[in-house]
């Protein structure tokens, strides 16, 4: 999985990377632009990162520009401008990300649309990166953050806090194609959006998680949970995530379903699956499985359904049994709406 891509960055007063915003990442790229990149900087064998000078951006410049890359030439011709950290990274492997910048490349192919949800490799990136507060002056290391809103009290500004966490929003640094995002700060950087979706308000998408497109998204969206085509997510839905107690079961949808408002799931479904609002889905929740007649056939722990097509999941109103049925109708999603998403 070769990925490369120049990136400015924010360090703490020690020299950690606190975080790497890659404005053009390339996804298995020409060896001739790792080639050119190369004849610059010591690009070290195998996933390192090396940090570059401004000076050093003009020469990846010229190089990119004689062969023949001009995105990336244009690029590496602005980086001589910064007065922030600069940085390359280069991935020759999917192995297990092992630095800051690293990682925010690996978040960038996500939400870039280069790979998708569980296509590539994130394990331990929690312990790599830092609880960081995003401010109105970009991101501060806690440890840092007293220090740094005194200084502003006293230059006469209010230094303000957006949020403390790990991952920084999405669109911060990408804005994918074809996307309304009605609330910023509920899609996290790593959430991989498909074309056409929506988020509303009280819509949220993890990383290393997200939607097909089109789709609908009023609901949560956990890490490790890929919708499909035409599926929407109801106000207030959720799906089990693989943070969230789903194990190594990967959690999603087939296409066009329908999980209804309040309602989630803990196991993946088919395509043309409906779940009725307000019913939870987990995986070892006993389920009635009625026959064309509407007797019940058997009675299966809902881990045994799960990937199959064309299922309609209710609880019965008059004994409180959570029955499956064949969906026969399909529930047709709203085309129009989908069509100006």
């Amino acid at each position: 999985m070769l990925s490369f891509a120049l990136g400015i960055g924010t360090q703490n007063t020690q020299g950690d990377w606190l975080e790497v915003y890659y404005p053009a990442p390339q996804f298995e790229p020409s060896a001739k632009l790792i080639e050119a990149a190369r004849r610059v900087l010591t690009l070290p064998e195998g996933n390192q990162a090396v940090s570059f000078l401004p000076e050093d951006a003009g020469k990846l410049g010229d190089a990119f520009s004689e062969a023949g890359f001009t995105e990336q030439a244009e690029l590496a011709e602005a980086l001589t401008q910064s007065q922030r950290p600069l940085v390359a990274m280069l991935i020759d492997t999917d192995d297990a990300p092992a630095s800051v910048p690293e990682v925010y490349l690996k978040l960038h192919l996500l939400s870039h649309r280069l790979v998708k949800p569980h296509g590539i490799n994130l394990t331990g990136m929690f312990g790599l990166l830092k609880n960081i507060a995003w401010s109105s002056e970009g991101a501060i290391d806690i440890d840092e953050l007293s220090a740094r809103q005194l200084k502003a009290r006293l230059e006469g500004r209010t230094l303000s806090v957006d949020c403390v966490d790990k991952f920084p929003k999405m669109t911060d640094y990408v804005v994918p194609k074809g996307v309304r995002i009605a609330d910023t700060a509920r899609v996290r950087l790593g959430a991989h959006l498909g074309e056409g979706t929506t988020v509303m308000h009280e819509g949220f998408c993890n990383f290393n998680a997200g939607t097909e497109g089109p789709g609908m998204v009023e609901g949560r969206i956990s890490a490790g949970v890929m919708l499909k085509k035409g599926t929407d997510l109801g106000g207030g839905a959720s799906t089990m995530g693989t943070l969230s107690g789903g194990g190594n079961i990967v959690i999603g949808t087939g296409e066009n379903c329908l999980i209804g408002a309040n309602a989630g799931i803990g196991i993946p479904l088919g395509d043309r699956c409906t779940v009725e609002a307000g019913l939870y889905i987990t995986a070892g929740a006993k389920v009635a499985v009625l026959d064309e007649n509407g007797e019940v056939a058997e009675t299966v722990a809902a881990r045994q359904l799960a990937g199959q097509s064309d299922l309609l999941f209710l609880r019965n109103s008059t004994t409180g049994r959570l029955e499956c049925r064949t969906n026969k109708s399909a529930i047709a999603l709203n085309d129009a709406l989908h069509a100006h998403n």
